[in-house]
């Protein structure tokens, strides 16, 4: 196997918790915080210490084939994993970072057995059900973390894609409710549909 296609992560971040004691540790990330539209998306994974997964990375950095590759490795293997999404209504409630936030909190609690210590991709972490610790870039450093990005983006994705078939005007399954130009002009065109973010549409009014 070429070294292009062995995981560059370590268990540097995750052994430094086991030798403290820690027996359980899931990583969590989320998927969707900038798209205008559907929902924001988290995953939670607890991986047997010292799985190596070839390829394993930020979701960001694979191609769509690899994460769906990636995505079947990881439940395969996975001890525990978990999904949760927040509704783009949720998210003009609470906002995003609240939402993303919550989403995270409610795939761990989906964990079993429940985690002992979190590691959290980014650097905020509010009232997790468990001890959590947050990894700046943590997708690309911790291979927990990484596996529950792929988790998320991966059903995040396939939820744009059926929100595509539901709202095809948009063009949700090409760029995910991103905030490209097409994206934008087509809610100029048709206005927002029921599954936009109502608090990201503000270049509706510029």
């Amino acid at each position: 196997m070429s070294s292009k296609n062995l995981s560059p992560l370590t268990w540097d971040i995750e052994n430094k918790y086991f030798d403290e004691g820690v027996a359980i540790i899931c990583g969590t990330d989320e998927a969707g915080r900038g798209p205008l539209c559907g929902p924001v998306t988290a995953g939670a994974c607890i991986l047997p210490r010292g799985l190596v997964i070839p390829g394993l990375n930020d979701s960001k950095k694979l191609s769509e084939k690899k994460r769906d590759q990636l995505y079947g490795l990881i439940t395969e293997n996975a001890l525990s994993w978990a999904v949760e999404s927040v509704s783009n209504e949720l998210i003009d409630e609470i906002n995003i970072l609240n939402a993303a936030q919550l989403a995270m909190r409610r795939a761990i609690e989906k964990l079993t057995p429940s985690p002992e210590l979190a590691l959290v991709d980014g650097n905020i972490a509010r009232d997790f059900p468990c001890r959590a610790v947050t990894v700046i870039k943590g997708d690309s450093v911790s291979p927990s973390i990484a596996a529950a990005s792929i988790l998320a983006k991966v059903t995040r994705d396939r939820i744009c894609d059926e929100l595509d078939s539901l709202y095809p005007m948009y063009g949700i399954a090409k760029h995910k409710g991103y905030p490209t130009k097409e994206h934008m002009d087509a809610v100029r065109k048709y206005g927002p549909s029921p599954i936009h973010r109502k608090s990201f549409l503000g270049f509706l009014s510029k």
